[in-house]
């Protein structure tokens, strides 16, 4: 085994790759939020334009493809499928060095390497792993999660698509909802129901090739007037058993995996101090109304702050953990709820403050587009299980309550 660089020799390394690849970013000085200047959009959910998409992937896997070259694809994966083996410090090193650079990112790529990848390098086979993981952090494979059905969203036990056993490989038939990045995607997880046994124990997961026949992806409209998900249908779609995700009957645990990834993914995007949750844009939000000295307002103001300041300083502790090598667990649901709490709370601020103006276009800047946000809060109390879903997961399994009778 070779000996791990140091941090600092590790940092040369990665700033001699990215100054020979892509430009450092240009230094602005950080300016001050303007009533009135640049885009008054504000977004709950990135509904981005589906040939802008397009277009962005070359750059992506190209991004991608040079890292894993250089040694930096997968910096603290396991050696024998192409990781480089190192630690959580030499990860937190190469970001930080990267975010000077002007880089495409993996923004595009966190349902694959943020919660797919992880799933499969707990359960999936060597052949699996060293297939799909080395595809993913190379930029040759995009992923998606195939879980919420019409029927069956947080209570993924009840799952009605099947899939059954035809020889050495599996038929699989139903329909799948609110799929992000399916349209991108070169291959998805899925769970579906392939026996007759109690809850839990008939659902088997697997790795479907989305280009394979019989899948058919469909944009999703939200209310918003976006589709930044997607519904997939698939009508006899033939998946070989070596993609089968663990055992036959193992879809639970493999499922359970995959969402606590999710579920802290979903909460560690989801803080930043710019756009939607800049503090400077929602006071400024304020002083426009007119509402600045109405200690009633002044009073919702700061306590949504403070809630979102928490949100943030908490999110910082399960980021930690997880670059350490921690498995998030049940607790990583406490992110989850935060978020979905938070989004609510500010659209029931923002609409107080505007009024009618929250629903009627005037065109005066910074006004109705906040309507995006509150059309969109509500979906956040359920993409990754609902609140209530979640609450009670961390009520039995986080602080040991017990179940109702």
């Amino acid at each position: 085994m070779s000996e791990q660089p140091s941090t600092a020799e590790f940092a040369e390394e990665v700033e001699k790759y990215l100054s020979a690849h892509y430009s450092l970013k240009k230094k602005e000085a950080k300016q001050q939020f303007v009533w009135g200047e640049g885009s008054d959009e504000v977004r709950v959910f990135q509904e981005p334009d589906p040939e802008a998409e397009e277009d962005a992937l070359p750059a992506i896997r190209a991004w991608r493809k040079g890292l894993w070259d250089a040694g930096l694809g997968w910096i603290t994966g396991p050696t024998e499928f192409g990781g480089r083996g190192l630690s959580g410090a030499h990860q937190r090193t190469f970001e930080q060095i990267a975010r000077r650079y002007d880089v495409p990112g993996d923004s595009a790529l966190t349902i694959g390497l943020g919660m797919i990848a992880p799933t499969i390098l707990k359960h999936g086979t060597d052949q699996q792993k060293n297939k799909y993981l080395r595809g993913m952090y190379s930029g040759e494979l995009f992923a998606c999660q195939l879980f919420s059905e019409p029927g069956a969203g947080s209570d993924l036990a009840s799952v009605s698509t099947k899939a059954v056993r035809d020889g050495d490989n599996w038929v699989l038939n139903g329909q799948k909802v609110w799929t992000s990045g399916a349209h991108l995607s070169d291959f998805g997880e899925i769970i579906c129901k392939t026996s007759d046994a109690g809850r839990h124990q008939n659902l088997t997961a697997f790795l479907i090739d989305m280009h394979a026949p019989g899948v058919e992806v469909r944009p999703l409209r939200q209310m918003t007037g976006g589709a930044a998900f997607n519904e997939v249908f698939l009508n006899d779609v033939v998946v070989p058993d070596t993609d089968r995700l663990a055992e036959e009957g193992e879809g639970w645990k493999v499922a359970i995996t995959t969402l606590m990834n999710e579920r802290n993914a979903m909460g560690n995007s989801s803080f930043g101090g710019a756009g939607i949750l800049s503090t400077e844009r929602i006071a400024e939000l304020v002083r426009h109304s007119g509402l600045a000295d109405d200690p009633v307002v002044r009073q919702e103001f700061a306590a949504l702050q403070v809630r979102l300041r928490v949100a943030r300083y908490t999110n910082q502790v399960f980021a930690a953990k997880a670059k350490a090598g921690e498995s998030p667990g049940p607790v990583a649901s406490i992110n989850k709820i935060a978020l979905s709490t938070n989004m609510a709370e500010l659209g029931r601020f923002v609409a107080d403050v505007l009024g009618p103006r929250i629903a009627a276009n005037t065109g005066e800047w910074g006004t109705f587009a906040w309507t995006s946000v509150l059309l969109g809060a509500p979906g956040y109390r359920l993409g990754g299980g609902t609140d209530e879903i979640l609450k009670n997961m961390v009520a039995q399994r986080v602080l040991g309550l017990p179940r109702a009778s």
